[in-house]
């Protein structure tokens, strides 16, 4: 897969859910944490977005709100207005009605319209899988609506907001690929976003790094064939550079060397492959480009602390209080 593809997919722990909500004024209601990541997008009306930190942000039509690290927040009509306690957590699986809920909130006088209509949502991701790409990011994301931009999230918000407001057959598999699109839409909007420059130097961090043709071409090149037997000159001939000016330029905006990054995202595919499938530890070695399982094994535990077949039965023990045992 492409690097951003990747990313959900490696840190992916469950499906992901969301709500269209109604708002009737006045109002203000309380989200919890959800350390996956949660999403408000403004289908209707206006309303302010209360951040656990800094000053409410006002939010019109089309604005989309992710919080990559998923902190509490609140919304409502008005920053004054007193704010309700949480009513859904995104952590809970108990109902599976509600992972695709379409409620009412505030009182609903006989004939009137909602002031306000949001699509709010949490995405089911470990933290402690988070691909470095994800470190770079702000801890709101704000994507205001302007004419011209970003019209595939548009599109998705679209078909999203249909089917939780009309759920039809089929709209358990529909929803979370629509929510998956969004997430991606959302975060290739974000890195599509010229980087900032480093005191009048050239820009760095993964935005730079997936702006810059060679860089990007050589991650694409491990993300899509990691057991290939890449080297530094093979990288650097699929980013059109010198061996030597390719290890500074990938150094400077991954943060990692290339072999270094190479033996990560190695490491970090094994890892994905032990949780979802039974393949033998050979078979997982060689898909990782190891010649041999020892090898394989021997780097394994350097990066985990842990034997692969260990990390493997741990991650198939039963669950105790959401903890694995």
């Amino acid at each position: 897969m492409d690097v951003l593809s990747d990313v959900v997919a490696v840190m992916r722990t469950g499906e992901p859910r969301s709500a269209r909500v109604e708002w009737y004024a006045p109002w203000g209601q309380r989200f919890l944490p959800a350390p996956g990541g949660g999403f408000q997008v403004i289908l209707q009306g206006s309303c302010w977005l209360i951040p656990r930190d800094g000053a409410p942000i006002a939010l019109g039509v089309g604005d989309v709100v992710f919080m990559p690290r998923g902190h509490g927040h609140a919304l409502a009509d008005h920053p004054s207005t007193p704010l309700a306690a949480a009513a859904c957590d995104p952590q809970d699986d108990s109902r599976h009605e509600q992972r695709y809920a379409a409620p009412s909130v505030g009182r609903r006088p006989d004939g009137t319209h909602p002031t306000t209509v949001t699509l709010c949502g949490a995405y089911q991701l470990d933290p402690g899988r988070a691909h470095p790409l994800l470190h770079d990011l702000p801890d709101l994301l704000h994507l205001p609506a302007r004419l011209g931009h970003h019209p595939e999230i548009r599109a998705a918000v679209e078909l999203l907001g249909g089917e939780l407001e009309n759920p039809r057959l089929g709209a358990d598999t529909v929803v979370p690929a629509l929510l998956d699109m969004l997430l991606l839409f959302v975060l290739r909007a974000w890195f599509d976003r010229p980087p900032p420059s480093t005191q009048g130097g050239p820009a760095l961090g993964w935005a730079a790094a997936l702006g810059d043709p060679a860089i990007s071409a050589a991650l694409d090149a491990i993300h899509r064939t990691p057991e290939a037997p890449w080297t530094v000159e093979t990288l650097a001939t699929r980013g059109g550079l010198s061996r030597a000016a390719f290890a500074k330029r990938f150094s400077a905006t991954v943060g990692r060397p290339p072999l270094g990054y190479l033996t990560w995202w190695r490491l970090t595919t094994a890892a994905r492959l032990l949780r979802e499938s039974d393949s033998p530890l050979g078979v997982v070695a060689e898909r990782v480009g190891y010649g041999s399982e020892f090898a394989f094994a021997n780097a394994f535990k350097r990066e985990y602390g842990i034997a692969p077949g260990r990390y493997r039965r741990q991650q198939l023990s039963p669950a105790v209080d959401g903890r694995l045992v």
